[in-house]
């Protein structure tokens, strides 16, 4: 599942709470190819709302093989468990909008959360990335600024990675192809 809902989420089956894997069977996966895969991607819908995620990231790490979490950003006291315990190498936040707009972009008013998670990492030794997915009719250029913009007032250093909309791509709420096709 997912504590937001945004427009162009191309997840929806996810974060409507329709996965189709559980989690003893994608340990199981795991395992049967133990020294194949390098690591192992955990991302949703959101996954630091997941009842079992420490279990999991701690199974995968007793396999051997590296984690990284693609996440909102919304649930800072996870993340911050997370960090301590190391349980994961890398993090992939999504960085969804400015503050004006992250509630109608998100249908969530969780941005204080997204704050919080981004200045935990920031102040962590985990290396990270923040990433946002630039739809014409959501974000303009301007919107992009004011995001550069929050990163830059805390000292962000890291990679900043604008990365388009994919069209004709199944989404949680219809919206209209991005007119956008390079950044």
């Amino acid at each position: 599942g997912c504590n937001m809902r945004c427009l162009y989420c191309y997840n929806p089956d996810i974060v409507l709470g329709k996965g189709k894997l559980s989690f003893s069977e994608a340990l199981h996966f795991l395992k049967k190819r133990v020294n194949l895969p390098d690591g192992v991607v955990i991302s949703g819908g959101e996954c630091t709302l997941h009842k079992n995620i420490i279990e999991l990231l701690v199974e995968i790490k007793k396999i051997g093989l590296l984690t990284k979490i693609d996440t909102n950003g919304t649930n800072p006291d996870m993340i911050e468990f997370l960090l301590k315990e190391k349980l994961f190498d890398y993090l992939a936040l999504d960085f969804k909008a400015p503050a004006v707009k992250f509630k109608s972009i998100t249908n969530s008013n969780l941005y204080s959360s997204f704050i919080s998670s981004l200045k935990l990492l920031i102040s962590s030794a985990i290396p990270f990335e923040v990433r946002t997915t630039l739809h014409s009719s959501l974000l303009k250029q301007n919107d992009i600024q004011k995001m550069i913009d929050v990163l830059e007032s805390f000292d962000y250093k890291g990679t900043y990675y604008i990365q388009n909309f994919v069209n004709n791509t199944k989404t949680l709420a219809e919206i209209e192809n991005s007119k956008y096709n390079s950044i």
